[in-house]
């Protein structure tokens, strides 16, 4: 496809392609929502068990606003073809409201950026008894360090952590469950001691919900546009959104059936872990910071890059400028910064999802004719790069006719659509055909 999850020589079958494709998409999604917020267990500890085990419902009922709004913000990402949030913000709202949005987004990025680093501090605290002050710096100037080498590279390995951590917890709720029998009352009694974040279940879930968008909003579009086929973004939106709200299902769940022994600490599912075995809590405190870096790093880069003007020299400057005043502000704890911090921001995001809601609805139409539309105009450039076919005068016409009609900008939406094609193409058992796009299941007999 030319813009990454493109077609693949040698994957065989078109519609199995496609559904690895949504499923890359899914994935890439869930590492952006899951990191090292869930990973330590302490928003859902004050967001949902405070409210003791009616706050699984909650967690379940968050898992569902993100199947809804996760399937909302890829396929808004594609149907623009977004290379930034500012490109779909531009479209979906008025220049007032997108540069408030603009606004909420550097603050929230730099506000989690420094509970980040605080949560650096405790994960390194907790497990190996390293000052909490001593951690975060060691986080801060890794981040300002990184800045001046190939991120790139370096995400890719720390990206093999995200897996990693979902199977880990995923297995430290097996263990839970099948640790029992255990005393719900007891349980009960230790959620009635934990301080609530919001004062009202579903508002919680409003809340930090509209806080997870406000992390993901702009991968997601990203993520989005680098997809051709708006079927195959909205299926990757629709199962992310669908395996987010299972593991933090699992995860809430490993945490109600401990809270007597981990209500208490910094990072609950270390605690946690640490009471299975010595040895796995080593590996868990490595993947969380390693989870923790990684989002500090995307949360201060987002922010520093907002105001770096397109100057490498610059951004550099910045980055340390920020970093450093996140430092300063981690200094508040990270479990006070978690009750604080999280809810403000969440009420902020509220506003980015009435945005996303409203141009849902009124940008559905638009999408499906923009589905359809894509669809002619991949049927006809793979009969150009198919050599077993004439591609006429009149397939040209009907091709400039569709990319003219595009909602993308004219010359951008044929460079795309051509190179898809190209893709396809190169090898003959990828070539779809119109009877492999009924079978491709993403957009409707496409």
């Amino acid at each position: 496809m030319g813009r990454g999850f493109g077609l693949k020589p040698g994957t065989g079958n078109a519609a199995l392609l496609l559904w690895r494709q949504s499923i890359s998409v899914a994935l890439a999604y869930v590492g952006v929502i899951v990191g090292a917020g869930l990973s330590s267990g302490q928003d859902i500890l004050q967001y949902f068990l405070s409210f003791g085990k009616v706050g699984i419902l909650g967690v379940v009922a968050m898992g569902a606003l993100n199947v809804v709004f996760g399937r909302i913000m890829v396929t808004l990402g594609s149907y623009y073809q977004a290379e930034s949030h500012e490109q779909v913000f531009s479209e979906i709202t008025r220049p007032v409201i997108g540069r408030v949005i603009d606004v909420i987004l550097v603050v929230a990025s730099f506000v989690m950026g420094f509970v980040m680093i605080a949560g650096a501090g405790a994960n390194l605290q907790q497990q190996f008894g390293i000052p909490s002050w001593a951690g975060a710096l060691a986080c801060a100037l890794l981040i300002v360090a990184v800045s001046f080498l190939d991120f790139g590279r370096i995400t890719r390995i720390l990206g093999v952590f995200t897996p990693v951590i979902i199977v880990m917890i995923l297995l430290i709720t097996a263990y839970a469950v099948a640790s029992g029998p255990h005393d719900v009352d007891a349980l009960e009694a230790a959620a009635r001691t934990i301080e609530p974040a919001i004062p009202s279940l579903w508002l919680s879930v409003l809340n930090y919900f509209a806080l997870c968008a406000l992390t993901g909003v702009s991968m997601a579009f990203v993520l989005g546009g680098s997809i051709v086929r708006i079927g195959v973004a909205q299926r990757g939106g629709t199962i992310g959104g669908v395996l987010i709200g299972l593991i933090v299902t699992c995860a809430a769940v490993a945490l109600y059936l401990n809270l007597p022994s981990v209500k208490d600490a910094d990072i609950p599912m270390l605690s946690i872990v640490a009471g299975i075995s010595p040895v796995l809590a080593v590996v868990y405190a490595v993947v969380i910071s390693a989870l923790i870096f990684n989002t500090a790093f995307s949360l201060f880069y987002a922010t520093a890059r907002r105001f770096a003007g397109g100057s490498d020299r610059r951004l550099r400057a910045v980055m340390a400028g920020v970093v450093a005043a996140g430092f300063a502000c981690s200094f508040g704890g990270f479990k006070s910064l978690v009750g604080v911090m999280y809810p403000v921001l969440g009420y902020l995001g509220i506003v980015l999802l009435v945005v996303l809601a409203v141009a849902w609805v009124r940008e559905r139409a638009g999408i499906m004719r923009e589905m359809l539309l894509r669809r002619s105009m991949i049927r006809l450039l793979l009969k150009r790069h198919d050599v077993r076919r004439d591609f006429t005068p009149s397939d040209t016409a009907a091709f400039e006719r569709l990319s003219d009609a595009s909602v993308v900008e004219t010359q951008a939406i044929r460079q795309t659509m051509d190179a898809y094609a190209r893709e396809a193409a190169q090898r003959r058992s990828d070539i779809v055909t119109e009877q492999d796009v009924r079978g491709d299941g993403g957009e409707g007999g496409r």
